[in-house]
């Protein structure tokens, strides 16, 4: 883990040092633009930054020292958790990210609870009918869904559900009501929820499919070994069979990406955040890559960089827990 995560920062650090378009070169050129607004002059020597201005920003940015002298501050100041200031929002660089927590946390937890708590059982239900109607209905359902985008299906659910052309059962967008405070606790979240419905479901749609397919087929799979046989010939009721037999095994697959419930904390959709006017991870990500912000950037690679790679480390234990046979020692 620990040589994976200096080789990402290493990485990132270097390719936004290297792009152009750096934070000092952003604010030599707001710098001439008002200077040539302030004087009437578009084109004049009045626009002009000195060299002891470009001497001094660069200091104050920290560009005035060798790329690797940058990541090795960088590093040091690591150990105490500063990121830095952010040069866009003029804040601390922990502060700007976590303020934009609380957005990508309710939608993150939501969209991985309802994609388990639904998919699985669905999953489940579709190997049991396997060949049924209802397993091609629901096939053909769920397929279609994952055809569209994420962004796409927000769009669509704000055209028809939103106050577009045909209905007006949801709000566009926001996280609350203007009045949002005036209301009593239960009021309150009756509104959250009320704004929560449209946003979550565009989240939570790409995954949907995949997870649901995904237990299916493995639990397939699964009562096709011999010890399945072994269970039924004992004369075990199907339900015994799928549910306390072969469910467990099947779950290996899925077992697999649990440790991304981490990513709870990131989950951002830069689209789906535009299209509904919430400000989260990914727009902050976004905005900070066109402003060059490097201090957020770092910030946000690094935090997610530790949560993906803790979240793959709790996948291997979950393995364990549903699979007794695997063993890493």
């Amino acid at each position: 883990m620990i040589p994976t995560l200096f080789g990402v920062t290493i990485i990132v650090f270097i390719i936004i040092n290297l792009a152009p378009g750096s934070p000092v070169e952003q604010k030599l050129q707001q710098l001439q633009f008002a200077g040539a607004m302030g004087s009437g002059d578009t084109g004049g020597d009045s626009a002009v930054v000195s060299e002891e201005v470009v001497e001094a920003l660069k200091k104050q940015y920290g560009f005035d020292k060798p790329i690797h002298i940058r990541y090795f501050i960088w590093l040091k100041n690591l150990a105490t958790l500063d990121f830095g200031e952010s040069f866009t929002y003029e804040e601390p660089v922990t502060d700007v990210i976590f303020s934009k927590f609380p957005v990508s946390l309710q939608f993150g937890f939501a969209s991985l609870f309802l994609s388990y708590l639904i998919c699985i059982p669905l999953g489940v239900l579709k190997a049991i009918y396997d060949g049924t109607k209802f397993d091609y209905a629901s096939s053909f359902m769920i397929m279609g869904m994952y055809s569209i985008p994420g962004f796409m299906l927000g769009i669509l659910l704000i055209v028809f559900f939103a106050g577009g052309q045909f209905f007006d059962w949801f709000p566009a967008g926001d996280l609350y009501s203007d009045d949002y405070w005036d209301y009593g606790f239960w009021g309150r979240v009756a509104d959250r929820l009320h704004h929560f419905i449209l946003p979550c479901i565009s989240y939570m749609i790409s995954q949907f499919t995949v997870l649901t397919m995904l237990q299916k087929n493995s639990l397939l799979e699964e009562i096709k070994k011999d010890y399945i046989r072994t269970a039924r010939a004992k004369g075990l009721p199907e339900k015994t069979v799928y549910l306390k037999h072969a469910l467990r095994n099947a779950l290996i697959p899925i077992v697999t990406g649990i440790g991304g419930f981490l990513s709870i904390f990131f989950a951002g959709s830069l689209l789906i955040e535009t299209i509904f006017n919430l400000d989260g991870i990914g727009l902050l990500g976004y905005r900070s890559v066109l402003e060059r912000d490097y201090n957020v950037i770092m910030g946000l690679t690094f935090i997610q960089s530790i949560l993906m790679l803790l979240g793959n480390l709790i996948s291997d234990l979950a393995y364990v827990l549903v699979d007794p046979r695997i063993d890493f020692k």
